[in-house]
């Protein structure tokens, strides 16, 4: 009895609370594809505001036409990171809106906007720029742009009137500051599950088996390669590596993380068995795309961090409570880390595993990755 109590009590919460997910995944899958959504402050009955991705700006004349129909001449959003690269003062806030100098339409100038967003390599003349710092439904539309994994930078347009009215007469999706701040709590903080696993012989670790957890935001599942039968009453030796289809699986010699991947392997084979947890986290965190364009950027000089930040992300976008989930999912709380990034051991450490020893893994440069190594000594901290 006092159970079905329990459920009848926070029934309409949970309801509540997967309809505002709902909402949330349903526009960042408008956004990808071009489209607009409606979005309100964090009570959802104060400032609202029509957002569409910077990157996507002209690929919709509906959405275009929408914004227009608002009346309100549109703002692009950039964070601090993406100001500064356009040689503007952010004046201290976390993000900027940008509007064009005079009568100039941002919405019909898609080559300026692109530009804005970083999607071409020429930045736009200061003159043709005024900025104020951004609001927090202004902040909201670029977190909500970066969490649809494109470039983080939104054109808003402020709205007038009743935000769901409108959402609903042009069938728009609708959500909350206080829905996308829920969203990205449980893209970083929320439950992995076990979902399958299978042995799979490794060239260098024969006797292997992967695991794969899926994130409760539905993403990219995340692996665990169990190597070996290591023992769960003592510190396991564990190597946590993040994807990167370039170096992993084409061989890239931009960075050394392929050399990392087979090299932990094999480390970790040789010393009797232990676990690689393989991190859906592309680009330290910003996706294939975005690690693309900061690739164009580093060949225009700027280094790994540099290119990160003149796109408006942070330097390191990675986050560890998913694999401190998989390894107690596994059996285990304590481990040898197998890394020179101390930030690593600290990101482990904060999510309750103990760190009994930090294992040192590195690699020579290979005549293509000088800058990136040292670029990861000198300004990461990286222990190499």
């Amino acid at each position: 009895m006092a159970k079905g109590t329990d459920q009848r009590n926070h029934g309409p919460a949970i309801s509540a609370a997967g309809s505002a997910r709902a909402a949330v995944e349903r526009a960042l899958a408008e956004l990808r594809r071009g489209a607009a959504v409606v979005l309100a402050d964090e009570t959802g009955e104060g400032a609202a505001a029509l957002v569409m991705a910077a990157e996507t700006a002209g690929e919709s004349d509906d959405a275009t036409a929408l914004i227009a129909a608002m009346g309100t001449a549109p703002a692009c959003i950039v964070p601090a990171g993406r100001a500064a690269a356009l040689g503007l003062d952010a004046k201290g806030a976390r993000a900027v809106a940008i509007r064009a100098a005079g009568d100039r339409a941002l919405t019909l100038d898609t080559g300026f906007v692109l530009a804005l967003a970083g999607v071409e390599g020429a930045c736009p003349g200061r003159d043709a720029m005024v900025t104020t710092p951004a609001d927090a439904v202004q902040d909201s539309a670029v977190e909500l742009v970066k969490l649809a994994r494109l470039l983080p930078a939104a054109l808003v347009t402020r709205i007038a009137g009743d935000s769901a009215a409108i959402a609903a007469a042009h069938d728009v999706p609708r959500v909350t500051a206080g829905a996308i701040a829920e969203y990205r709590l449980l893209v970083d903080d929320g439950p992995v599950r076990l979902v399958t696993s299978a042995p799979v012989p490794l060239d260098g670790a024969e006797n292997a088996e992967i695991f794969a957890f899926r994130p409760a935001d539905g993403g990219k599942e995340h692996l665990a390669i169990v190597i070996g039968r290591p023992a769960t009453d003592r510190p396991v030796l564990l190597r946590i590596h993040s994807e990167c289809f370039t170096g992993d699986l084409l061989g890239s010699l931009r960075c050394d993380c392929g050399e990392q991947l087979r090299g932990a392997i094999r480390t970790i084979a040789a010393a009797g068995g232990g676990i690689l947890l393989y991190l859906a986290q592309e680009g330290r965190g910003i996706g294939l795309v975005n690690k693309l364009r900061a690739y164009r950027l580093q060949d225009a000089g700027f280094d790994t961090i540099e290119a990160n930040e003149r796109l408006g992300f942070d330097a390191d976008e990675r986050v560890y409570r998913p694999a401190a989930t998989m390894l107690r999912a596994l059996g285990f709380d304590a481990v040898r880390l197998l890394t020179n990034n101390p930030a690593k051991v600290d990101g482990l450490a904060s999510c309750g595993i103990a760190i009994a020893e930090r294992v040192p893994h590195a690699f020579p440069a290979n005549g293509h990755n000088e800058r990136y190594l040292r670029t990861k000594a000198v300004r990461a901290g990286h222990l190499l």
